[in-house]
């Protein structure tokens, strides 16, 4: 088929690439320039350098609202457009121009997790599988009509680091086979069922903040979820910030106040945590490796050389 590529970072890498390796005709690729963005810089491979390796002629856009860009997919005559890891909206006199509209491959089992991050917030939130969706792009962000989807399961010591690694293997195989289905006519759309969406915003530095009232389980997650190379979860120490590299959940529980200090177990240090600690029947968060301001990793009890005084949210 005859298509142009609009896609950013690995994500749009990977979909150019099974495009290419497919024997598709590329037309054109749309990609964004470079990001300072911390979140933009992880999983960075450029969609724009292998472009322009393969002699496919490159754009370099933030928004596709210009007359070059709409010229330009006008006379490509496409039959599709392919897009991942796009990161602004595509306008109705976009996504309408191919012969068979535009595809887009998002990083989530939609209906749910629409939007930015994925990853992150289903493994925060405990989901049991996270995926791959391939869907017919409307005028709503990530709400079009599904040709497939791919999903693999989420293991309780994963990492959002080995979620991506998963996912992103998948990308090649569910775009090559959503443009046969698409290209053959052999597929019944499915419309998604809006009464399960759920759309979350780009992740920031304020959002790996670890809140000590959420209970440990939750915590834990949240450490996982910001393995490296993403932003660790973090607290502040005697005011400098602290970042949580590896923990688990206590075996014991405790009472007190949430972000205390309190005790060693095993091989770590428990932190009082959960709405519900001041009963003394919660488990507590057992840190067991941190990171300091001056990116020295340590383990938990050699960094916490005495019990008492709290962890928080500010310096």
């Amino acid at each position: 088929m005859r298509v142009a590529m609009f896609g950013y970072q690995t994500w749009g890498h990977r979909t150019l690439r099974a495009l290419i390796d497919a024997g598709h005709d590329v037309a054109l690729v749309v990609t964004h320039p470079k990001s300072d963005h911390a979140y933009e810089k992880i999983w960075a491979d450029s969609v724009a350098d292998l472009a322009e390796a393969n002699g496919i002629r490159t754009l370099l856009r933030q928004r596709p609202d210009d007359a070059e860009l709409l010229a330009e997919l006008k006379e490509a005559d496409l039959d599709l457009i392919v897009a991942n890891n796009w990161r602004t909206w595509l306008p109705p006199e976009i996504f309408e121009m191919p012969r068979h509209g535009t595809l887009n491959v998002h990083d989530s089992l939609l209906p749910a997790y629409a939007g930015f991050s994925p990853l992150i917030w289903a493994l925060i939130n405990g989901e049991p599988e996270v995926g791959l969706t391939a869907h017919m792009m409307d005028a709503d962000l990530d709400a079009g009509d599904i040709v497939l989807q791919r999903s693999v399961p989420v293991g309780s010591k994963d990492t959002t680091t080995d979620l991506f690694h998963r996912t992103v293997d998948l990308i090649a195989p569910i775009t090559t086979d959503a443009i046969e289905l698409i290209e053959k006519g052999d597929f019944t759309p499915v419309k998604q069922d809006r009464s399960k969406a759920s759309f979350f915003h780009k992740r920031a530095l304020e959002d790996s903040l670890i809140d000590w009232s959420w209970p440990a389980d939750e915590i834990e997650r949240l450490v996982r979820a910001q393995s490296d190379p993403y932003p660790n979860a973090f607290t502040y120490h005697r005011g400098k910030q602290l970042r949580v590299v590896r923990s688990s959940v206590s075996t014991g529980l405790y009472g007190g106040t949430p972000g205390r200090i309190f005790i060693r177990e095993g091989e770590g240090v428990v932190i009082v945590a959960g709405p519900e600690s001041r009963r003394g029947r919660s488990h507590g968060l057992l840190i067991e490796r941190v990171r300091t301001e001056d990116g020295t990793e340590l383990a938990a009890n050699e960094y916490f050389r005495t019990m008492g005084g709290y962890l928080t949210t500010r310096p």
